[in-house]
């Protein structure tokens, strides 16, 4: 098999988390890395062997396949120039800072007939595809009713800092369009049905942050010294609460915090049919609960061989060895790099066109907020 060249646009928490999952796979080599700056461009290419340290537009002219891990306000302009080179693209959430500009993106893609895909890994995980292919035979009957949320608590204190909690890199939203935009995207994928409107709440708990005069990686857990950091406004929301319509029918709600004290990264969604229903949550990946009316509930615990076989497909490994987040991106990764080496492959993975959606579903949010008010989808 052909080994296919990719570059890596990132060196921080999700570039570690795509070379590794790159080099899981055996016939994609990453062959160049691009980071903020030069310095860290070539530590990071030493620390993982990568041949080429370099500056983004040569890393995308020297590879067939590019992802792109750097903050959200540099997404466009790197896709873009990779896409009008024909190259196939991975990029991280969200595609872009607004919905026409990844419209856009999507029809470039399309027209330049290259694999393109938005890193929604967590469709991923075995069981999310065993909810999936259950509701699709109709095991769960009408859907009814949806809710969960997304709690983490790495941004508890003001003194903890990211780039997403500026807007100029980030966007206008941060935990709606960091981890909410995942839970957008599950609850449709899972269910198959569209979110049709919507009602929102956001808060900015923390008003203002000490941001460090240096660089912090994604959960780097840092907490700096007085002389360490300068005190900023942030407009960018903590915590948000959406109602939902899906579909014709079902009603549901979801809430998302980064100021959930605890909570490392719970997502959870509970999914209420005619039939039965179903709950998954992320910390326990390798459980299903399953509930009943007139019989005991069930816990389905992960085993390919006691799963649909096309959710079998998700899992690697056998009954009671357990896969999680580093696996969820090897199994997209895995589908991508199949569309790259065969372009009659199936689509077996969340594209630009889902990009797209994902960003007009944030804006319809922000409308929402600002309004006070329901907004149709």
């Amino acid at each position: 098999m052909k080994t296919i060249r990719a570059a890596v646009l990132g060196t921080g928490f999700m570039g570690r988390t795509h070379t590794e999952a790159i080099r899981r796979l055996g016939n994609v080599e990453v062959t160049a890395v691009a980071g903020s700056s030069e310095e860290k461009a070539r530590a990071f290419a030493e620390a993982w062997s990568i041949p080429r340290a370099c500056g983004w537009r040569e890393a995308i002219d020297t590879a067939e396949a590019v992802h792109v891990g750097t903050p959200n306000h540099l997404h466009y302009p790197m896709v873009k120039y990779a896409l009008e080179a024909g190259k196939h693209v991975l990029c991280e959430k969200p595609l872009t800072l607004a919905a026409a500009e990844a419209r856009e993106l999507n029809a470039l893609a399309e027209a330049k007939k290259v694999a393109h895909c938005v890193n929604h890994n967590l469709r991923f995980y075995p069981l999310v595809q065993q909810a999936r292919s259950m509701i699709a035979a109709g095991e769960l009957g009408e859907i009814l009713v949806v809710n969960g949320t997304y709690f983490q608590d790495w941004m508890y204190y003001d003194t903890d800092w990211n780039w997403r909690a500026s807007a100029e890199e980030g966007g206008e939203l941060r935990a709606m369009g960091d981890i909410g935009s995942h839970w957008m995207d599950m609850i449709q994928h899972v269910t198959g049905l569209p979110i049709t409107a919507l009602c929102a709440d956001l808060q900015t708990f923390h008003k203002t942050r000490k941001r460090p005069k240096g660089s912090v990686e994604t959960f780097a857990g840092k907490k700096p010294r007085a002389d360490e950091y300068e005190t900023v406004h942030v407009a960018t929301d903590d915590f948000g609460m959406v109602l939902i319509h899906l579909g014709d029918r079902a009603r549901g709600f979801f809430a998302v915090s980064q100021v959930a004290v605890g909570r490392k990264n719970r997502f959870d969604f509970e999914i209420y049919g005619s039939k039965c229903g179903l709950a998954w949550n992320q910390e326990r990946p390798d459980q299903l609960w399953i509930g009943r009316r007139s019989s005991p509930n069930g816990l389905l615990i992960k085993d390919p061989a006691l799963m649909e076989a096309r959710a079998a497909s998700f899992a690697d490994q056998p009954g009671g060895h357990s896969e999680g987040y580093d696996d969820t991106h090897k199994q997209m990764f895995k589908r991508f790099y199949a569309r790259v080496a065969d372009s009659s492959a199936p689509v077996e993975y969340p594209t630009f066109a889902d990009g797209a959606r994902g960003m007009e579903l944030l804006e319809k949010v922000i409308e929402s907020s600002r309004r006070r008010s329901w907004v149709s989808c």
